[in-house]
Parts: C-alpha cells; structure tokens; sequence
C-alpha cells in the first residue's frame, strides 16, 4: 500500500462511506496500519492510500492501534490549541496549526461495532486531521494564506533539489 502525496487528485476529493463490513475490510485496515506504521505516522486515512473511503487509522505511541470507519465529529470544544503537524502525504512539511482541545466522534470499527470516543491532545489532534482527509481537505488548508504560501514554497523548493 503506497501513500500518495500533495498534487494527486484523490487528495482533494471527498470519500464514500463504507457499505461491506467485510474480511476485506479487516485486512484494509491491517495494511493501512502497516503502512502508517512503516511511515513513521500517527495518522492515515483511506484517500492517502488511493482509497476513496471513509476509514482512517491511528496508532498514537502508548496507545493500540484504532480503526475509524464511516466517522462522524459530534461535538469538538469552542477551546483550541496550536501544534505543530506533519502529514504523510506531505513529507517533510510541518507547520503549527490551530485545532479544537477536545473531540467527540462516532464510527464503526473495522468488524462493525459502533463506538464513540471524546479525547484531547495529540489523539484529538490526530482524529481531526485525517477527519480532514475525508473531506478532501489537508492540512495546510487550515493555514493563513501566506503561510501556507511559504510551505508551498519551500516544499516546490525541495522537490526541485
């Protein structure tokens, strides 16, 4: 499973729920670990690896790996914080963005099973940034148009050498 990067359509596109709970779906999720987990990541979502799916992946250091399937956000708190993130189909960009402290979100895990969860922190953090993906949106949208000029920039700059 390859991780695609900034100017590949699929990035930009909102994803399909999922409708087949499935072994195939089990073994979807057990590669996107994998391969978050062979990207040095915290975070992968069905469209950074050519799927237009609404299934995104977390592995958080201390914490087991989880699986969100057909995710939606239900409650996020009027509080933010500022942190500094990268994305896998970005490497080697970080910029700090502002998020909500805390999130409460509903899915389904891979067998099925419906679950909700309300975090803060990094895992909040992690949850909303590959929410985004589904959505079509990544992470430097949430930037200020000059600083997502400057990363733009300094990433076309990279590219080129």
């Amino acid at each position: 499973m390859n991780i695609i990067t900034l100017g590949h359509e699929l990035l930009r596109l909102k994803a399909e729920p999922v409708k087949i709970f499935d072994a195939a779906l089990v073994k979807t999720a057990e590669t996107m670990i994998d391969a978050l987990h062979d990207g040095k990541g915290v975070g992968l979502a069905g469209p950074q690896v050519g799927l237009l799916q609404r299934i995104f992946v977390v592995h958080i250091e201390g914490d087991v790996p989880r699986v969100f399937v057909n995710p939606s956000i239900i409650e996020t708190s009027q509080e933010t914080v500022k942190y500094e993130e990268g994305c896998l189909s970005i490497p080697g960009v970080w910029a700090e963005v502002i998020r909500p402290r805390t999130v409460k979100v509903q899915a389904w895990n891979e067998q099925g099973r419906p679950f909700t969860l309300e975090t803060e922190g990094i895992l909040a953090r992690v949850i909303l940034h590959e929410y985004d993906h589904l959505e079509g949106v990544l992470f430097i949208d949430r930037l200020s148009e000059p600083k997502r000029n400057r990363v733009l920039a300094k990433l076309e700059k990279a590219r080129r050498a």
